[in-house]
């Protein structure tokens, strides 16, 4: 009966088995990878919203870290880590599976102090093991920490020293913290303490809370773009927030800077400082901010303003002698000595008045606040090119070079089309309430700051022409005319000096007819015929370093010398 059962040998019932056999493995072979994949990216985002959790309900300032990005050691197990995360607040670095532990057993830094705190002026360090940074040194021995290839010694989250694990005492761990090098700028926990205490029983007098850390204490408040430029925003809140009190440390697009600049009004009169992390952009976001507090009657609190430079043009950020573009080349640290030895200097700002033409116009005139320029003609034109671009696909533009190769391509594009030509038969010109004749312009410049178009200075211009510096606190504007794209070329490299029109303390442009691009400040926008009035409208105080000089600043420096020596 078996025999009979058996398929013979070429006959139909033993090709339908084996083409049975093969079907079967096949399915196999294809569905059970995808089967495997679709389990292992299931884990894996069960593992993401896990992690996202715990990120969430933690008190750390959580962020993702692995082996690839820096090699480092977790801080409860103290094996390598190859997925976890690390605290932007106070540098705890842990495995993923030890979130959990971390969170129990380690506090993040304190922004306050508790109220049953019975010595708010000794705030003792608070030591976190392992991690430190490279040539960091022991601050009992002066020698070398986090040499050994494993978890080893100690650093206080505030003052930043560290201390070998055998030179840890009980003593240290007792000690109190006197917030190391960057004390006077740390808002320390135990003053927002007492602000909070004093506020409750209704007593504004900080002054006498803020002589405890002497007179050199200028707190510092961080306001950062974290979409400008390079997008090195995020990762520079984080160093600031490892360097300072978390609470200094804001993120304009999420925190604006009117309501940020609110922790100015709990610090002492006239001693805040402000750094802006992002571009000229940003930088003029923040002044309006400053000048909202000034309608608000808080004179007394206005901060001074310092930049790094994290856009394109950065032209403000240059004249104040910040540079003209942050790209990590200095630490944060370096960053924060240089705001410290910094001075206080005036920044003349300026109101333009944009008003249309027509019988039956009843809109009210744009109003503009200008810290660094204004123009029509063909850089506007290059601007409102590239502003239109990058609305469509932002995430493209997110390198300054890139950002800066798009505006030649636009400039090359303006010598072959000359769109902006004829602008003198189109516009008429007052320099403090005088009409002035214009040569074949077509584009007419108007200048507050000693830098325009990413580094050039465009006033005092090459050559044998002996020009007075430009400068930002006169209440004074420089008014230039470029014969076209090619000429805004030739000047940046230095082939060329502008057509210098004059200075004047207002200035007046009418638009007669067609449409033209104009910009203030690098925002563009395409403007039918108008009245264009620029006059003086605040000053801002800003923070000057002098530690960082161009080539240009250096001649330019030599040239007003030179002058008035012959004077």
């Amino acid at each position: 009966m078996e025999a009979e059962r058996r398929p013979v040998p070429g006959s139909p019932s033993e090709g339908l088995f084996a083409d049975g056999h093969l079907i079967l493995w096949t399915l196999c072979s294809v569905l059970l990878p995808v089967f495997i994949t679709f389990w292992c990216s299931l884990q894996r985002s069960r593992r993401l919203l896990h992690r996202r959790d715990i990120f969430r309900k933690s008190k750390h300032g959580w962020r993702d870290t692995d082996l690839f990005s820096q090699p480092t050691y977790c801080c409860v197990c103290a094996q390598h880590i190859l997925q976890g995360a690390f605290c932007d607040c106070c540098g705890l670095r842990v495995d993923e599976g030890c979130l959990k532990k971390a969170d129990r057993r380690f506090q993040c830094k304190e922004i306050m102090l508790k109220n049953d705190t019975k010595v708010l002026d000794a705030m003792p360090h608070h030591w976190i093991r392992g991690n430190v940074p490279l040539c960091s040194y022991c601050m009992v021995c002066k020698q070398q920490c986090g040499c050994q290839p494993k978890l080893c010694d100690y650093r206080c989250i505030w003052c930043q020293k560290t201390v070998h694990d055998e030179c840890m005492k009980n003593s240290l761990k007792n000690e109190k913290c006197d917030f190391g090098e960057f004390k006077n700028l740390i808002i320390p926990p135990s003053y927002l303490t007492s602000i909070n205490q004093m506020r409750k029983d209704k007593k504004t007098d900080y002054e006498v809370l803020a002589s405890k850390l002497g007179k050199q204490w200028t707190p510092l408040i961080i306001l950062a773009n974290s979409r400008s430029g390079t997008n090195m925003g995020e990762g520079l809140l984080g160093e600031f927030r490892i360097l300072l009190n978390p609470v200094q440390v804001f993120d304009v697009t999420k925190t604006p800077p009117i309501k940020a600049l609110q922790l100015c009004t709990l610090l002492p009169y006239y001693s805040a400082r402000v750094l802006v992390c992002g571009g000229d952009g940003t930088v003029g976001w923040v002044l309006d901010a400053v000048d909202d507090m000034k309608i608000k009657g808080q004179e007394k609190y206005i901060p001074q303003v310092a930049v790094l430079p994290l856009g394109t043009g950065n032209d403000l950020s240059n004249t104040l002698g910040w540079g003209t573009g942050y790209a990590g080349e200095i630490p944060v640290a370096q960053v924060l000595r240089n705001v410290m030895e910094a001075d206080g200097i005036k920044l003349d700002r300026w109101k333009v008045q944009v008003t249309n033409k027509g019988y039956y116009n009843l809109r009210k005139p744009k109003e503009f606040t200008m810290n660094n320029y204004f123009s029509v003609g063909p850089d506007a034109l290059m601007a409102l090119n590239f502003h239109a671009h990058r609305e469509k696909a932002p995430s493209l533009f997110s390198s300054r070079i890139l950002n800066k190769a798009v505006y030649l391509f636009y400039g090359t594009k303006d010598c072959l089309v000359q769109e902006c030509k004829d602008l003198n038969k189109k516009v008429e010109l007052e320099l403090d309430g005088e009409q002035v004749a214009l040569p074949s312009l077509e584009g007419i410049i108007v200048l507050n700051i000693g830098y325009w178009g990413g580094g050039c200075r465009l006033w005092e211009g090459m050559g044998d022409e002996t020009y007075p510096l430009a400068r930002h606190d006169d209440g004074l504007l420089e008014v230039v005319g470029v014969y076209g794209s090619f000429h805004c070329a030739q000047i940046q490299v230095k082939l060329a000096n502008p057509f210098r029109i004059g200075q004047a303390h207002t200035v007046r442009l009418i638009l007669k007819c067609s449409m033209m691009p104009m910009q203030v400040d690098g925002e563009p926008w395409a403007q039918g015929p108008c009245t264009v009035t620029i006059t003086h409208k605040t000053h801002a105080m800003m923070l000057y370093f002098s530690g960082e000089q161009t080539d240009d600043d250096i001649s330019s420096t030599s040239d007003q010398e030179d002058i008035k020596e012959t004077e």
